[in-house]
Order: C-alpha cells, then structure tokens, then sequence
C-alpha cells in the first residue's frame, strides 16, 4: 500500500508547502483527527492512505483551514483522512520541528541542519516563541547569555560553534541560550532589547537585561572568561573624519568647491561618504597618490575630496548618486567621470595624460526589462501590492550581482503578464538605498528577499539560475 502525505501549515511557522482557499465554511468535523503524540501520528500514517496534515501555530489561528477542511473530510471520506497538530501545545510542538527540519532539507538539502537539532548544540538552551523566552527569564537564577540570531545571517553561522563549545564550558554555571528572532513576530522583542543586526548578544542577571556583549571575534574561552565577570561594552572611539586627518588630499567644502578649481586647472575630485566601504578601501590609495602629485610643484595636476553628506550642494550640483564618484576637472569644467581608477598607478598614469574613459557600460536600470527598480522612496508602496516579490539587492561593481542580472530578468520577463508577481532590483549604492539595504538586513552583495504583499517572508539562498529561482515555487500563483 502506497501511503501519500500531505503537509498544510500555517505560514507564520513554515514555508507553505500547498495553498488553499481561505473562505470558510461550515463547523469543524469530527472527522478531522487531532494527533499530538508521535506514536498516534506514526500508526495514522502506517494505516491510512493520502493523509493530509495542517499544522496550526496555536488552537485559534487554524480556525478558517479548519472549517474548510470540514467540508473537504466529509468530502474524502473513505478515501483520504485529514489531520490537525496543534504546534501550541507541548506534544504537538515535537511533531512541528519534524516538520520544520523537514522543510529546511528541502528547501537547502546541503545546508546544516537547525541550529536546534545539532548534538553539539545540546548545551545551549534553544528558545522558540516569546512565551518561552520570558519563562525563562522568570524561573532561571543563573545569569544567562541570550544569542538573538537569523539562520541565513553569516556572522551567526560562524559564531555558533563556537557559543555552543562555551555552553559546554560553562553548563551548570551560566545559561546560554539561542532564539531566531527573524519573523516578524518578534519585532517588539527585537526593539525591546535593540535587536538591530545579527547576532545580538544580551546579558541577563535574575530576570533583568543588564547589557551587551559585542565581541564578535570572540573565541569559547573569551564567552567563557566574560561571563565570569560581565562588563558593559567600552564605547567605541569616534573615527576621526578623513578631513581631519594628514591627509595630503586637499579636502574641499560647499564653499570652498568652485575657488579650487579655479586655482588648479587640472584637478580629481573624488566625492565620497563616510559609511562607504569602498570609500574606506580607496582613500590609503587616493592618499598615497597625493602624496605624489599634490606636493610636486611639477605636478600635472592634484587631488581633492568631497564629504557630500556633509557639503550636500555640491553632490546634488553634480548628481553625485554612488560612493567613490571620481571626476576629472579642467580649468573648473567637469570634463569626465572616471569609475576605473581606484588604484594609486592608475591615479597618477591618468594625471599624466588625462584621456577620455571608455563608453560606460549602460547600467541594469537603464536596460529594457521586466524587473521593477525600486529605491527608498517606492520600495514600500510598490511591494505592498503584489502577494510574491522577489527582490535582489545589489551593487553594480559586484561581479556575483553581474552574473546574477540575466537570470533574474528572465526569471522576470516569464511573469511579467501577473499582476500579483513582481521581481525588483534595489541598488544599495545609490542615493538613500543604502539605509534601505541596512534596514532590509543586507549584509552581502547580491541579497535576495522575498516578500508577501510587502511584508519579508524569508531570504532566497539557492542557485542564481532561472530553473532554480522557479522551481522553488516562490512564485506560484
């Protein structure tokens, strides 16, 4: 006897395997079997045939599938049997992490198992819904180290080997215990304790939150020494701005912009913003190669530098909308913008024989295609009106975004005609995206999100293939 099983659950908790219709009807049927022991469930899937199994976050908010599926099971009846597990109560919730080990194979068959079902994690205290998290706090005297984390985030992959060998270290003594705190559901937990990136390490004496830990290179024995004498993290030195600096390059103002380059009829001006990192990359060679030019009195020309998040009129003059933006000024005129030099030779070799830059390559944006290019100002009214959009974050240097492109815009133009689908594209380098990235949690070029009438369902992590990006279903109707 062929035995079918069939998995419907609450979106809130998985990823939705099969998609009902939602209008209700009718009273829910005793014919619909609730199972919550594993034993029960085993012996209904040994006897029965085309068994299908909704698994609701809690007794109530199953309550429209079940007075559908009323109406299905007295439908079925003989043929097929449907059941209900209840993944609010404590035996139900055993069967609920079968279920959801069992969609994260699918979904990532090579990926690690839950952070929850590794043997080696059996020493941190792993916690699943807000409820649990305050019991905890409520009954634990020991001091606790509580990881907030999201499964996908990079830097939490790499530490938690890592606090798991310090739970070990430290069992009997202190709790540290671990939550994914990435669905929406915990959005009031995070802004609680200032969950603003991941992990977030909280420190908790007797119920109350005293402080952060914020050593991310630390090593087991550093959690381990930490957690015998907690201090507060040391406030961080403020950097000191690049203008501040000795920096050999003349660093320009508002004011100071157009008097510049009337006095020097060969100048580079790179316009730049603090937070850039390829700003930060850039500026040892931009400054070594001033080093050079600007103090030769031979020098074919010399190098300046604008913050345009401090003097905003001269960006906005110049329409500067990414970060480095390097151009190249004759006798005050802008004459080209150079994106290739990065480095201090080609910085010098160009001043040498200033030439004209090779046509650039027409940007994504600007492409004819089917992809929506969203921004800050959009992001948010466009996303809310389609019920699946998958949406890539992006920088245009980044060469994975680059072979990513043609794939995500076939994948585009093949839906194009619905309504409800969307595939968009924000580029995190330009204008304010940049905080739009940061608030989307972009840690990596290129990042893929997908989102439920605008709300972030989960993070795409596949192959960047047209087949793969279908096959995963996302974009079903």
């Amino acid at each position: 006897m062929t035995n079918r099983v069939y998995v419907l659950d609450d979106p809130s908790l998985f990823m939705p395997l099969v998609f009902w219709p939602t209008t209700p009807t009718g009273s829910v049927s005793p014919l619909i079997e609730k199972v919550s022991d594993h034993k029960d469930f085993k012996k209904l899937l040994r006897t029965r045939t085309n068994v299908l199994v909704l698994y609701t976050k809690s007794a109530t908010s199953g309550d429209s599938k079940l007075k559908l599926l009323s109406d299905v099971a007295q439908v079925v009846k003989g043929q097929g049997t449907i059941a209900w597990v209840n993944c609010g109560d404590s035996e139900g919730r055993k069967l609920c992490k079968k279920v959801k080990s069992m969609v994260a194979f699918l979904k990532d068959p090579t990926g690690a198992p839950l952070w929850e079902e590794n043997p080696e994690a059996k020493d941190v205290f792993h916690v699943e819904s807000e409820k649990d998290f305050r019991k905890l706090l409520k009954r634990e005297e020991r001091p606790i180290l509580m990881m907030f984390y999201a499964p996908w985030c990079g830097v939490c992959k790499r530490m938690q080997p890592i606090f798991q060998q310090a739970a070990t270290e430290t069992r009997g003594t202190f709790v540290l215990a671990g939550m994914n705190v990435h669905p929406a559901e915990f959005d009031g937990l995070k802004q609680e304790y200032n969950v603003k990136g991941y992990p977030t390490f909280c420190y908790f004496e007797k119920g109350k939150f005293l402080h952060h830990y914020e050593n991310y290179g630390a090593t087991a024995k550093d959690i381990a020494d930490w957690m015998k004498n907690p201090q507060p993290p040391q406030p961080k030195a403020p950097e000191v701005p690049w203008s501040e600096t000795d920096s050999p390059v003349f660093h320009l103002t508002d004011e100071s912009f157009d008097g510049f380059l009337e006095e020097h009829p060969s100048a580079l001006v790179m316009f730049y913003a603090p937070w850039c990192g390829h700003c930060k990359k850039m500026k040892p060679e931009y400054d070594e190669a001033a080093e050079y030019l600007n103090k030769d009195p031979n020098s074919p020309g010399v190098l300046a530098a604008v913050d345009t998040t401090i003097h905003k009129a001269v960006g906005e003059r110049f329409k500067i909308s990414g970060f480095p933006t390097v151009k190249y000024f004759e006798k005050g005129v802008e004459k080209f913008t150079l994106p290739h030099l990065r480095s201090k030779e080609k910085i010098i070799e160009f001043l040498q024989n200033p030439q004209a830059p090779p046509p650039p390559e027409q940007s994504w944006e600007e492409r004819p295609s089917s992809v929506s290019h969203l921004g800050m100002e959009d992001f948010r009214e466009a996303l809310k009106k389609k019920k699946h959009a998958l949406v890539m974050f992006y920088a245009p240097w980044c060469p994975h975004c680059k072979n990513a492109v043609p794939h995500f815009t076939t994948a585009a133009d093949l839906f194009k005609e619905d309504r409800k689908i969307a595939y968009a594209a924000v580029d995190c380098t330009k204008g304010q995206n940049h905080e739009l990235c940061k608030q989307e949690s972009v840690e990596g070029y290129p990042t893929f999100n997908y989102y439920n009438y605008g709300k972030f369902a989960e993070k795409y992590n596949g192959d960047r293939v047209v087949s793969d990006t279908l096959c995963r279903g996302y974009m079903q109707p």
